[in-house]
């Protein structure tokens, strides 16, 4: 049987921990193949801690961030890789953007995570959005590199952003991810230069956990919530 792969495709090196590293967790526990691809280190805007330093340097920093998605990526089961295309501003050409093509070819996902379609406090988020649908129609293309097999159509789920009603993002789907909470709360820890940010996203996961049972009836602590790009197709409701 063909192991089915999950696709993350993420603006900095911790967007993934925060926003999605239940779903990572979760489904490599189910024998998924997790792919992160991580467009920058948030070496600038993400970095503050490393940046206070005495003596800090841009590759210093970019180091270290790697190093910690890393750690955490292995915590939650997953593959990582980089493409290094700044942070404050991100900022890819074609060339980078056929290589997000081919990661989708490559993998051939079942469906992907990214950001919101908006962000007013961070432009690379949106744009780390764009560049994982825009890549996602190329590799449908049968005129993009023909020699190869084009994709079907993964669907393309958007993670919470920060602040999501300034975002115009709203919850379409919870995911319990109650069973693999430790796991990411273990990837939170890894990311020492933002430990601000690791007891607002337990929060966040225990509200969402709240919705969750409000609409389901399940029994579950903490939850992940998505919004949909697409319309979900099944055969049933």
């Amino acid at each position: 049987m063909t192991q089915k792969t999950m696709l993350v495709i993420s603006a900095h090196s911790a967007d993934f921990v925060w926003r999605a590293g239940g779903a990572i967790a979760l489904y490599a526990q189910r024998g998924w193949n997790v792919h992160v691809l991580c467009l920058s280190f948030g070496e600038r805007g993400e970095s503050a801690k490393m940046w206070r330093q005495p003596g800090m340097t841009l590759e210093q920093v970019k180091q270290g961030r790697r190093e910690e998605a890393e750690r955490a990526a292995e915590i939650l089961g997953a593959s990582v890789s980089f493409m290094d295309c700044g942070d404050y501003p991100l900022r890819v050409d074609d060339a980078a953007l056929f290589r997000i093509v081919e990661v989708y070819r490559t993998l051939r996902p079942e469906f992907v995570l990214t950001h919101s379609l908006k962000d007013p406090y961070n432009f690379d988020h949106p744009l780390a959005t764009h560049l994982a649908m825009e890549a996602r129609i190329i590799a449908q293309a049968h005129g993009h590199c023909p020699e190869q097999e084009v994709i079907g159509a993964p669907p393309v789920y958007l993670f919470e952003p920060h602040q999501p009603e300034q975002c115009e993002w709203k919850p379409e789907f919870f995911l319990d991810i109650s069973p693999v909470w430790e796991r990411k709360r273990a990837a939170f820890e890894v990311m020492a230069a933002q430990e601000h940010l690791w007891e607002y996203y337990t929060r966040v996961a225990l509200q969402r956990g709240v919705q969750g049972v409000r609409n389901s009836g399940r029994k579950m602590q903490y939850a992940e919530a998505y919004q949909c790009v697409y319309p979900r197709v099944s055969d049933a409701f």
